[in-house]
C-alpha cells in the first residue's frame, strides 16, 4: 500500500529519525517502531492484511476520531491513520502518532 504523511514532523520522524520540531519528538526506541511499522505498512498490499499481526492492535477508531484507523507502536504510543481506497489501491494517510491516555492502559 502507498503511505502518505499528513504532516511533515510524521516524515521527518521516517525520513531521518528526528524531527525540528521539538513537541514532537520521541525516544529513539519508539521512533525506530514507528519506522518498523510504516516500512510493513508499505510493504503490504491493503490495510486488511495489517489484521495478520495481532501485536499491533489493528483497529477502526470510534467516537470523536471516527473514520481513522490504528495501530499500536508499543503500550503507550499508537499511529493513527487515514484509510483511502482509491481505483482498487490502497492508501494509508498517517495523520498523528498518539500518546495513549491513562484509559488505555
Amino acid at each position: 500500500m502507498t503511505v502518505i504523511f499528513e504532516k511533515e514532523y510524521l516524515y521527518d520522524l521516517y525520513s531521518s529519525m528526528t524531527t525540528k520540531d521539538k513537541k514532537h519528538r520521541h525516544q529513539p526506541q519508539i521512533v525506530r517502531k514507528y519506522i518498523k511499522i510504516i516500512d510493513l505498512m508499505i510493504s503490504l498490499q491493503n490495510v486488511s492484511e495489517l489484521k495478520k499481526f495481532t501485536g499491533l492492535h489493528y483497529e477502526k477508531l470510534l467516537g470523536d476520531k471516527s473514520g481513522l484507523s490504528s495501530v499500536r507502536v508499543n503500550n503507550q504510543y499508537r499511529i493513527e491513520f487515514k484509510e483511502i481506497i482509491q481505483n482498487n489501491e490502497t492508501f494509508a494517510e498517517v495523520c498523528n502518532i498518539v500518546e495513549l491516555s491513562n484509559h488505555y492502559q
